[in-house]
């Protein structure tokens, strides 16, 4: 027998707590299709590991083929150690694969010598024909999806579609990769929309992979000790029998097969929602769900010109009936940089958004991919994007760089204020108390924090900011906002300790008094080995206190009580 080549699969994520499918996908496949010519051998880190000690661990390998799959947060970092390993290791082949080359593998193979073959779409079959052929000794050809180079010329194929299910990545070497990482499940390939923004719609509809196979994967997956299984399906309703059959049984696997503590994430269209799918969602046991809804803008007139159609109406009432369940966390959408969204307009769709009350709402910025229609059509889509990754929108007709800038000032304060889950008391008084629409709020707090450098900073210093910078607004009573972050502080923050900023040291001996006097009533006792904490609350004239014992699923939140002396 001839002697196996070795291909070291790599996968360089933007987080330690993200995990990927690719190249365990990319393992599967070689493992069915090249048998024992090929060894395989999976590598993560993140892009945030020393380049080093990656490049150390490839290179001990010594092996013949390097793969990597490419997004755009990854792919400066993998170029660069591409061109590492082709300079310690001048005879290995380099691949790459991933969306991120799968539109423009002619410009890769052109600015970058070094890679010698991209795989475009879906990489399985491929990458192992690709192996195959490399084991021969023979040129790849005729081999789907691969662009390479034939001498000086450059041969640029079109993204691969496969037409079946990929071979199952879940083997023992994943499981025993993952960790408590997120798990990663794909039940399905391609989207039934066509938005411009996005890459999904080049892949020709949707296809299902086998049900009982899913199935099957939901529940090795909710017992490898990932506390959370975020299935990527583009659109999980699309097929809305089929979701509410997925639903369905998760739910009547709870406890019995699927341990405490695990949610599903879903990525779903919110306006299709139908009867079965939501009252499904709202039956869930408190955090089993977690549902990610694609809004992206209020305005009909950039949604059209994005080829996005949605009911706003319906998904407002769906939205608010998923919300109002209190079962489920809710996470939803804005792209800020759409065509015809002036900066007015992006406020109306913000304070649209908001008004949802979802446990999460994700400001993102128009990125301009590549294979994406707004990108390879700028006549119609005309703006201003970085060349470099991640190709973020910087100006567009109607939106000028500085308003975009405070867009990212608004960003940064929706995350810390809103998005944290540490400040929802603090906000709701904020703006019932000032009259304030939700985004000129988190617009002007952004643009103070940008103005004082308040960057990274601890949430102690964070919490000190809000109450200096909010407590100088007409109409704020400064006793009721320190209360009103104390008991935020309280509720999200199991340490129990208050920052320098709202402590009051003459209010000790005053609360030292009162602990006793609930330390001595039985129903406001503490819990023998649950630690409290408590502090006195000046407006309200009373203790608010929490025991860090449960905490609520969906929000995250400890049980806040107060005890009126």
């Amino acid at each position: 027998m001839e002697k196996p080549i070795t291909a070291v699969i790599c996968a360089m994520n933007s987080k330690y707590i993200h995990s990927s499918l690719a190249p365990w996908y990319l393992a599967a496949a070689a493992a069915e299709r090249c048998g024992e010519r090929v060894e395989v051998c999976v590598l993560e880190g993140t892009i945030n590991d020393r380049p080093e000690l990656l490049l150390k661990k490839i290179v001990a390998k010594n092996p013949d083929v390097v793969g990597f799959s490419c997004y755009i947060w990854n792919i400066t970092a993998v170029l660069k150690l591409s061109r590492q390993i082709k300079s310690q290791l001048p005879d290995t082949v380099l691949v790459l694969g991933g969306p991120e080359v799968s539109y423009n593998s002619g410009q890769i193979l052109r600015e970058h010598p070094y890679i010698d073959y991209v795989v475009c779409g879906e990489g399985e079959k491929p990458f192992a024909l690709l192996l195959n052929a490399l084991h021969k000794g023979k040129p790849p050809e005729n081999i789907p999806g691969l662009s390479r180079r034939a001498g000086s010329e450059i041969l640029q194929s079109p993204p691969f579609i496969d037409d079946g299910d990929p071979p199952s990545p879940y083997g023992s070497e994943y499981f025993g990769a993952l960790g408590n990482r997120i798990a990663y499940l794909e039940t399905s390939r391609g989207c039934p929309y066509s938005c411009a923004f996005c890459l999904s719609c080049k892949s020709g509809g949707v296809r299902y992979f086998n049900l009982d196979r899913a199935k099957k994967e939901l529940i090795m997956l909710a017992n490898s000790g990932a506390k959370t299984v975020k299935l990527v399906d583009r659109t999980f309703n699309a097929n809305k029998k089929r979701a509410a059959e997925l639903v369905e049984f998760i739910i009547s696997k709870y406890v019995a097969d699927i341990p405490r503590g695990v949610c599903f994430h879903f990525e779903i269209a919110g306006d299709i929602l139908d009867e079965r799918l939501i009252n499904l969602f709202c039956s869930a046991p408190p955090g089993l769900i977690q549902l990610e809804i694609g809004v992206q803008s209020f305005n009909q007139k950039t949604l059209i010109a994005v080829n996005r159609k949605t009911d706003l109406d319906r998904l407002t009432e769906n939205v608010g009936r998923l919300v109002s369940s209190g079962n489920i966390h809710i996470h939803i959408d804005l792209i800020a940089g759409l065509p015809f969204e002036d900066f007015a307009s992006f406020a109306s769709s913000f304070n649209a958004a908001y008004k949802l009350k979802a446990h999460m709402l994700q400001l993102g910025f128009l990125k301009l991919l590549h294979g994406s229609p707004m990108r390879e059509d700028s006549k119609r889509y005309p703006c201003r994007f970085s060349k470099s990754p991640p190709y973020e929108v910087i100006e567009t007709p109607w939106l000028s760089e500085d308003e975009i800038k405070l867009l990212h000032c608004a960003e940064d304060s929706l995350n810390r204020l809103y998005n944290s889950g540490r400040f929802r008391r603090t906000l709701e008084y904020l703006l019932s108390t000032t009259g304030v629409p939700p985004f000129e709020l988190f617009r002007r707090f952004g643009e103070y924090c940008a103005f004082m450098n308040i960057g990274r900073v601890s949430l102690d210093d964070y919490t000190s900011a809000v109450y200096r910078y909010f407590s100088e607004w007409d109409r704020i009573d400064r006793e009721v906002l320190r209360d009103v972050l104390i008991c935020d502080r309280l509720s999200t923050n199991p340490g129990g300790s208050l920052p320098p900023a709202l402590k009051d040291e003459s209010a000790k001996p005053q609360l030292k008094a009162v602990l006793k006097k609930m330390k001595d009533n039985r129903d406001t006792a503490p819990i023998k080995g649950v630690r409290r904490g408590a502090a006195l609350l000046r407006a309200e004239k009373c203790v608010a206190y929490a025991d860090y014992r449960d905490k609520n699923p969906v929000t995250g939140e400890f049980e806040l009580k107060k005890y009126y002396y």
